[in-house]
C-alpha cells in the first residue's frame, strides 16, 4: 500500500511540475506578445517588412521558371512550398524560443548569469525569454503560401504542418548546438552565425541541385536537405524514408544541442553580471 501510494505522489508531483512549466512558458509567450505589442507599429512593419523580403525572393524564383518550366523534376510550386516551409518553420521556432540564435553572445558575454538565479529549467528559461518580431513575418508567410500553392485537404494541411514541425525544430537545435560552443571555444559568435546563416541559406534552394560531397553534407553535418527536400519527399508524395530520415536527424540535432549546453553550463564562469531580466 505504502509503495503505491508513493508511485502514486511522485506520479502526480511530475504531473504537477510539468504543469507548472508549461503555464510558466504559456506567461513568458504572452508576455513577450504584450512587449512586442507595446510598439505596435513597430512590431507590424518589421513583420510586413520580412513577410515582403521573402516574396521578393519568389519573384525572382517565378522569373527563373518562366524561363526554365522545370529543373531537375522541381517546378515553381514546389519552390514556393519549399521557401513557405523554410521561412514558416523559422518564424515560429524564432517566435516562441528567440533566444537560440542568441546563445553564443549569451554566454561570452556573461548573460547566463540571470538565468541561472531562477528557479526555472535552465535552458527553457533562456529560449522562452525572448520573442522574434521580425520572425512573426517568416511565419506568416509560410501560411499564406500554404493557402495559395498547398493541398487542401485535411491531410494536405497534416502534411504541410509536420513540414513545418520538422523545419523549425532543425533551425532550433542546430542553432543550438552551433552556439552551445562558446562554453568550450570563448567567442564563437562568429561560427555560431555562419552556420546559421549557412542553414537558412542553403534550406531555400531545391536540393537536387547539388550533388557529391555538398549532399552529404546538406543531410549531415547542416541538415538543411531536411528542410529543402520537404516539398518534394512529403508534400508531393509521401516518402516514409524520407520522414523517417529527416525524424531521425531532428532527434539526434536535439540530442546534441540539449547535451553540448548542458556539458557546456557546468563549464560556465560567471560574467558577474549584476543586471534583471526584462
Amino acid at each position: 500500500m505504502s509503495t503505491a501510494v508513493s508511485l502514486t505522489g511522485g506520479r502526480g508531483s511530475r504531473i504537477r511540475r510539468a504543469a507548472g512549466i508549461a503555464r510558466y512558458v504559456l506567461t513568458c509567450w504572452k508576455l513577450n506578445l504584450a512587449a512586442a505589442m507595446e510598439y505596435r507599429a513597430s512590431f507590424f512593419m518589421l513583420a510586413v517588412m520580412m513577410f515582403v523580403n521573402n516574396c521578393i525572393w519568389l519573384v525572382f524564383w517565378a522569373i527563373f521558371f518562366n524561363r526554365f518550366p522545370a529543373v531537375n523534376g522541381w517546378e515553381l510550386r514546389d519552390v514556393m512550398l519549399l521557401w513557405g516551409i523554410s521561412a514558416g518553420g523559422f518564424g515560429w521556432s524564432s517566435v516562441l524560443f528567440g533566444n537560440y540564435p542568441r546563445i553564443a553572445p549569451i554566454v561570452a558575454n556573461g548573460e547566463l548569469d540571470v538565468f541561472l538565479t531562477q528557479p526555472k529549467p535552465l535552458l527553457l528559461n533562456v529560449l522562452v525569454s525572448r520573442m522574434s518580431l521580425t520572425a512573426m513575418g517568416d511565419f506568416l508567410f509560410g501560411v499564406a503560401i500554404y493557402a495559395l500553392a498547398g493541398e487542401h485537404t485535411l491531410i494536405g494541411a497534416a502534411k504541410y504542418a509536420l513540414g513545418l514541425l520538422i523545419s523549425g525544430l532543425l533551425f532550433l537545435f542546430v542553432t543550438l548546438a552551433a552556439g552551445s560552443l562558446a562554453f568550450f571555444f570563448g567567442h564563437a559568435e562568429g561560427m555560431a552565425f555562419q552556420l546559421f546563416n549557412g542553414l537558412v541559406a542553403l534550406s531555400t534552394y531545391p536540393t537536387d541541385i547539388f550533388k557529391g560531397t555538398a549532399r552529404i553534407v546538406l543531410f549531415t553535418v547542416l541538415p538543411a536537405g531536411f528542410i529543402s527536400y520537404a516539398p518534394i519527399g512529403l508534400l508531393r508524395r509521401f516518402d516514409g524514408t524520407f520522414v523517417w530520415l529527416a525524424a531521425a536527424a531532428v532527434a539526434a540535432f536535439g540530442l546534441l544541442a540539449v547535451s553540448l549546453f548542458a556539458v557546456g553550463v557546468r563549464r560556465y564562469t560567471s560574467g558577474n553580471r549584476m543586471a534583471m531580466r526584462g
